[in-house]
């Protein structure tokens, strides 16, 4: 996976994303193209206008962003316009609810006997295989506001990552209608998040806001805090954490791809994953299973918990078949990375890939 360093103002922080994933930035573009015209019956320049509607909303509440993207179209290069970039940083609004990504994640935290504390937030992050060399590590230091770590596809502004106050962000689709232009969207809550002191912080940015565009769910956690944000165009709702059955000093909270608590009236969720409910069942009992006989999680253990692949190829770590092959083809999904946050010690644990396949593995932590 491409690691990339950005240091400055918004525009060269963009610039330098830009220039230095400049064919990635292009993969990207190419492959939504083609995803959006397959699953909406989109154009591309249909997809640059409906990406321009957000122009106004994030030019009033958050003109770095603005400047960020624009830094990276210009870094890019090869024609790349600014309405490209948006496009990229809205296509969870664009495409709202067709995705087809099955992601799980989970946040623990606890406080041994000893009086030690642990707290993780983790995932496996799937999609499209076709998506998988757009890949990029950035890490973004700007005056100010915390140093973040995030991985996420070349010219979006951010998607999983860590900082470091030890604040970590996950996010898992939702299939639910609507869409708000007056709302953040999806992928610059996540940049949000990242740029956050703590949970509360986050939080009290986000109702600011307006809450987010379209449908999702935020796990963000801090070393003394976690939640489950079920989001939609017309509320977030809070998936509070609790106690593992088995570790009763622990707070725990896990999601998948369906809403978990009620949401608005107006709120109408679509038949999405059918696999949703059974991994988010499996991740608790895999958990509840690795907390008997002790009192905190580990990164060791948790990377069991995300290479479980029962009822593949819509397991956990998703994408083998019976025979062990990965469903590679466009219309699937595969995991293509896991990552472990330990907030405590403010490092990230990465697999590019499946979990039980080779590939990379690598760290992010900071000085």
């Amino acid at each position: 996976m491409l690691r990339i360093h950005c240091e400055g103002t918004p525009y060269e922080i963009g610039y330098q994303h830009g220039s230095k994933a400049s064919k990635l930035v292009r993969g990207s573009l190419d492959f939504y193209a083609s995803m959006f015209h397959e699953t909406a019956k989109l154009t591309w320049s249909q997809v640059q206008s409906t990406a321009l509607e957000f122009l106004s909303y994030i030019q009033a509440n958050c003109p770095d962003f603005l400047e960020e993207m624009r830094g990276i179209a210009d870094g890019a290069g090869n024609g790349t316009a600014l309405s490209d970039i948006i496009a990229l940083n809205v296509r969870t609004e664009i495409a709202f609810g067709l995705f087809n990504d099955g992601c799980t994640m989970m946040a623990w935290h606890t406080t041994a006997a000893s009086g030690s504390k642990k707290a993780f937030i983790a995932q496996n992050w799937d999609w499209r295989a076709g998506q998988a060399g757009n890949l990029v590590a950035l890490t973004i230091k700007s005056p100010g506001k915390p140093v973040l770590h995030t991985l996420t596809e070349a010219g979006l502004l951010a998607k999983i990552g860590l900082n470091s106050n030890g604040v970590g962000v996950t996010l898992n689709a939702i299939r639910a209608l609507g869409l708000s232009r007056n709302h953040l969207p999806t992928h610059l809550c996540l940049r949000t998040a990242l740029e956050s002191s703590s949970v509360k912080d986050f939080r009290a940015t986000l109702n600011r806001l307006g809450g987010c565009a379209a449908a999702c769910t935020i796990g963000v956690a801090d070393p003394e805090e976690a939640v489950s944000l079920e989001c939609s165009a017309y509320d977030v709702v809070a998936l509070q954490t609790e106690a593992l059955k088995s570790s009763p000093a622990s707070s725990f909270v896990a999601h998948s791809n369906h809403y978990v608590v009620p949401h608005a009236q107006n709120v109408e969720e679509r038949p999405y994953l059918d696999d949703s409910r059974p991994r988010l069942a499996r991740i608790h009992g895999l958990c509840e299973g690795l907390a008997w006989g002790r009192e905190e999680p580990s990164v060791s253990g948790l990377k069991v918990v995300f290479s479980d692949e029962k009822g593949k190829p819509f397991a956990i770590n998703r994408g083998g078949d019976k025979e062990g092959d990965v469903v590679r083809n466009s219309e699937n999904s595969v995991t293509l990375f896991n990552i472990i946050m330990d907030l405590m010690a403010k490092r990230a644990y990465v697999k590019v890939g499946r979990p039980t396949e080779g590939g990379e593995e690598f760290e992010l932590g900071f000085e």
